[in-house]
């Protein structure tokens, strides 16, 4: 792989501050921030009165603790547009989730917010090593899906040549990949599993491709994912992480040069980390719920929203700004066997310790009675693999599950393709256990 480290002198000098000029102004722009939302949203206006804390009782950067939390729900219950702090007209862009467990949650943006985010992602872009002038192949989803657009404004802020492909089509993915040579490609890493199969059924060397960097994010995955799609494809894979309730993808990407976590753009996210029962601010180092307040945003402000994602936050490495790890999960995600916490990534990092098993993994949730039963239904990565060989990789994979996870569950181990592929986040966890 090349060296793609970005020139210093490129960077923005924010990027690069000092922990104090850092601290100053984020002070600066969480009082702006506050009072904001509480001047122009009702819900906020409520909140903090109920609460009986005011935006001026802010004076340090840990009075933000005081302040009331924002959930998903208070989302959904001022659908549609009950959250925003500007006029209606006001908005150029509105993004919404997909609303599969009940109502979408809706976030609107004005020209400035839209200028922010693509600074933002810009800046991600930079940091995986990524560069103007460069071609940028973006397989994220287009449409009320923050990926796609918020990838594709940020490539154009850098003065990258954009490919808008969007997702699926996977043998497109390809024949573009191939014909026009991009250098970038922005997709989430179960997908980039896709189009490594296109590669390997077409027969084309998948390390023979013009790709240099892969920008994956949307769905946790862990550093055993990074070494396999490195590997395969002979690039660089770095994580950026975002959602659309507190901007979309830019929120914070790692650094090409480390890639020891992500890098938040604190200058207009700040960041907690909450133990997820009680609430309690947790210091740097202890791992919890990532909670973020926006800083800069007009027309959705965000005050302490709950991610759900499971995280730490670390001192600056490549930059001055607090890195946060790998998202080893999301609290909502997490499966509680008998009495052991169980995340996907777990299941994910054991299968890829199991040479022979493909990347492709699904857990199937059921129950007889009063027990909670898991199956893991895997793929095998050659198709000759005889009858034994399935049933040794299968004894492989249940006892390394059983060992470092500590959990007994069933493998199947099936023949290639046969595991449910997605053109967007995967979908690991199929929950068939009959509710109470």
């Amino acid at each position: 792989m090349r060296d793609l480290t970005p020139d210093r002198s490129t960077l923005d000098p924010i990027e690069i501050a000092s922990r104090d000029e850092i601290a100053a102004l984020q002070l600066k722009r969480l009082k702006w921030s506050l009072a904001h939302a509480y001047e122009n949203v009702p819900h906020y206006k409520a909140a903090f009165d109920e609460a009986g804390i005011h935006p001026d009782d802010l004076t340090d950067l840990s009075d933000l603790a005081k302040f009331p939390f924002t959930t998903k729900a208070d989302l959904r219950d001022n659908y549609p547009f009950g959250m925003f702090a500007v006029p209606r007209e006001k908005v150029n862009r509105i993004h919404a989730s997909s609303g599969t467990t009940g109502k979408p949650t809706v976030v609107g943006y004005t020209k400035n917010d839209i200028d922010m985010w693509a600074e933002v992602v810009a800046r991600s872009l930079r940091a995986s090593g990524t560069k103007s002038g460069d071609i940028v192949h973006v397989a994220y989803g287009y449409g009320l899906f923050t990926g796609g657009l918020g990838a594709h404004y940020g490539a154009e802020k850098l003065g990258c040549t954009v490919v808008p492909i969007s997702g699926g089509m996977t043998n497109r993915q390809v024949t573009l990949i191939e014909d026009f040579q991009p250098t970038t490609i922005l997709v989430t890493p179960s997908y980039m599993l896709n189009i490594l199969d296109e590669y390997h059924k077409r027969g084309i060397d998948p390390r023979s491709c013009s790709l240099e960097v892969g920008i994956f994010g949307a769905e946790p995955w862990t550093d055993a994912m990074r070494k396999q799609i490195e590997d395969a494809f002979d690039i660089h894979a770095v994580d950026i992480y975002g959602l659309s309730e507190v901007i979309g993808p830019g929120v914070a990407n790692e650094c090409v040069e480390t890639k020891d976590g992500l890098h938040i753009w604190e200058d207009h996210f700040y960041p907690e980390i909450i133990d997820p029962e009680t609430g309690e601010v947790l210091p740097d180092g202890e791992e919890g719920e990532l909670v973020f307040t926006s800083l800069t945003k007009e027309a959705f402000p965000i005050v302490r929203y709950r991610t759900r994602d499971l995280t730490r936050l670390l001192p600056g490495t490549a930059r001055s700004m607090r890195r946060m790890e790998k998202v080893t999960g999301r609290s909502d995600d997490m499966i509680i066997l008998r009495g052991v916490n169980v995340f996907p990534t777990q299941i994910e990092e054991q299968l890829l310790a199991v040479e022979g098993l493909a990347p492709h993994f699904q857990i199937e949730l059921t129950n007889d009675g009063r027990m909670d039963s898991m199956a893991v239904q895997a793929e095998i990565a050659r198709a000759d693999s005889s009858e034994d060989e399935r049933d040794a990789l299968g004894h492989a994979l249940r006892s390394r599950i059983k060992n470092v996870i500590g959990i007994s569950c069933a493998v199947r181990v099936s023949d290639m393709g046969s595991v449910a592929r997605s053109e967007g986040k995967a979908a690991r966890i199929v929950d068939r256990r009959e509710k109470d």
